[in-house]
């Protein structure tokens, strides 16, 4: 069983930029992939970023493209998202999700098995 939790949400003015990290307690983080997903009210979770088990491949969202990277250490455990340039459109709540199949990008949340708990992202002026 693979616990996560993920930590760096807030407010912040469009333009700026958060950091959040998904910090896994298990054995075996470095064989899964990881995707970051978000949820703003009234939508559907939609995929944000995805990184394979060894960082050889990574997807992003179209929305996202050029703003925000994903990355991981798997020393630490754990896997990051950096966004930039943020958008009020950006604001949702943020959850970080691992997949056994850690050599493959999936893009449908069905496709990962364990899950953070979330974090808000608030961009607003």
């Amino acid at each position: 069983q693979e616990q996560l939790v993920e930590s760096g949400g807030g407010l912040v003015q469009p333009g700026g930029s958060l950091r959040l990290s998904c910090a896994a307690s298990g054995r075996t983080f470095s064989s899964y992939a990881m995707g970051w997903f978000r949820q703003a009210p009234g939508k559907g979770r939609e995929i944000v970023a995805a990184i394979t088990y060894n960082s050889g491949t990574t997807y992003y969202a179209d929305s996202v493209k050029g703003r925000f990277t994903i990355s991981r250490d798997n020393a630490k455990n754990t896997a990051y998202l950096q966004m930039n340039s943020l958008k009020p459109e950006d604001t949702a709540v943020y959850y970080c999700a691992a997949s056994k199949s850690g050599t493959l990008i999936y893009r449908l949340a069905g496709n990962y098995n364990y899950w953070g708990q979330g974090t808000q992202v608030t961009v607003s002026s």
